[in-house]
């Protein structure tokens, strides 16, 4: 499909472009999966990043803090199960060699295989062949092997890169940032006295293997996520579980995403711990539909008592008011960065015609999120007493927002590249701002203009972020 027409595409091409995404390591080659964030990208994912905490960590008194590392003990992913089961059903297709995920062969099909094994994914994937219906997706061929299971751990070793690989200096790296809460839940217990129910908040990078890893940000092999646990008395599960999917719901609303392009997707099948699963979608025109950006999860006892038992440590909460000891319940939420980043960038990718024959490509960002909060120009680079001018409103605002000196081309191909980095401010100082003491302020959506004083820009900023 020709770019043009193909919103991903565009969403690639412009975060190249602009400085949003990189493919990593592209002057070798690339890795599949793997990205590196640019200025105004890392910018924009600092900027979510930022927001999630402070609606989590500083705007709440029950949740508190946590930046985990990466190398954990292996027992803690044999407690937790990952090492038995954290894997996708992998099928080879003989002619062409391409991998993909059954399950995802299957959805195709109409058929859901989540939480399903291997034994009825193969049942499924047979009915499929002796129909004549499953080719591979890449060739054609209907020569396909039998689903196998895929890890999806990151294998890798501490000592010597030499050393031969065994049981004694193996590790892994993590597959998800849960793990580091619940080894800290006793020592966030001691060190600062929360009472139930109460939670720990951590963002943190997390590494998974994929049999197929495509739709750029939206699923990588190295990623960002943002996890809360919520410890909680068995008894209050239900209570804490809602008003935390309304909390959520809430937040996605604050960042400016529209209601109509969120839906919740109740989880039927369910892992053997959780009493309830809730993801929330949103509704990505680049990849044709609604997709998983946040889990909620109500996650029993299960994490804490596993540990507990693998660890020898005592993970209990001993009640005051009740002098009863129990393991705390769980209440989970997890996003992942990368795809908070794509929904943002999704929604606020606008093609539109500023006049007849003259069209524009403008990120409406919601202020608070955008990468450049104002671009400041002189209207004319060749006048000394424009650009010091300039220089000097740039100086008095970096400090308090997120600012850009531009001085390269005429205003209007400025208007346009700041248009496309989603700055939803631009300040023009002009011979009259000489006189006077003021600027050209032009808002980004509307492209309206308006004479600030300088006296008054930071109230006037502050007002509209």
């Amino acid at each position: 499909m020709e770019q043009k027409n193909n919103p991903m595409e565009k969403l690639v091409s412009l975060s190249k472009r602009r400085g949003f995404v990189f493919p990593s390591s592209e002057i070798y080659g690339g890795l599949g999966a793997i990205y590196d964030y640019g200025h105004y990208g890392t910018l924009l994912k600092n900027n979510i990043r930022d927001a999630w905490l402070k609606a989590m960590v500083q705007e709440r008194d029950d949740v508190v803090s946590l930046d985990g590392a990466i190398f954990m003990s292996p027992k803690t992913w044999e407690a937790s199960g990952h090492l038995a089961s954290f894997d996708d059903p992998q099928v080879d297709c003989k002619k062409c060699r391409s991998r993909f995920r059954a399950d995802h062969l299957l959805e195709d099909f109409g058929v859901n295989s989540d939480k399903a094994g291997l034994e009825f994914i193969n049942a499924e994937l047979n009915k499929l062949k002796d129909g004549g219906k499953l080719k591979c997706p890449n060739c054609g061929s209907k020569d396909l092997t039998e689903a196998k299971r895929f890890s999806l751990m990151v294998k890798s070793n501490l000592g010597s890169p030499t050393d031969e690989l065994t049981e004694e200096n193996v590790i892994y790296l993590r597959p998800e940032t849960c793990g580091n809460i619940y080894l800290q839940y006793k020592n966030t217990l001691d060190s600062t006295s929360p009472k139930l129910p109460f939670g720990i908040a951590q963002v943190g990078k997390a590494f998974r293997n994929e049999i197929v890893a495509r739709q750029f940000i939206f699923r990588t092999r190295e990623f960002e996520q943002l996890e809360m646990q919520y410890f909680v008395f068995p008894q209050e599960v239900k209570n804490n579980y809602e008003l935390w999917k309304q909390t959520r719901w809430d937040w996605y609303l604050s960042l400016g995403i529209k209601p109509e392009n969120i839906r919740w997707y109740k989880h039927e099948k369910l892992a053997h711990y959780a009493s309830e699963a809730y993801d929330i979608e949103y509704n990505f025109e680049s990849l044709g539909g609604f997709k998983e950006v946040e889990g909620i999860h109500a996650r029993g006892d299960w994490d804490l008592s596993q540990h507990s038992k693998f660890s020898g440590t005592d993970l209990s909460y001993f009640d005051e008011a009740t002098k009863t000891r129990f393991v705390p319940h769980v209440v989970e939420t997890s996003a992942g960065l990368g795809r908070l980043f794509l929904m943002v960038l999704d929604q606020a990718y606008t093609e539109e015609e500023v006049k007849e024959g003259e069209s524009r490509t403008v990120l409406k960002f919601p202020p608070k999120l955008a990468p450049i909060k104002a671009a400041i120009f002189p209207l004319l680079k060749n006048k000394p007493e424009l650009v010091a001018k300039a220089r000097e409103v740039y100086n008095s605002l970096k400090s308090e927002f997120m600012c850009e000196f531009d001085d390269n081309g005429n205003i209007g191909k400025r208007y346009r590249r700041q248009d496309e980095i989603g700055t939803p401010f631009c300040l023009t100082i002009d011979f009259d701002s000489l006189e006077k003491d003021d600027v050209t302020v032009r808002d980004r959506d509307s492209m309206e203009q308006a004479r600030i004083k300088i006296s008054e820009l930071k109230n006037y900023l502050r007002d509209r972020i």
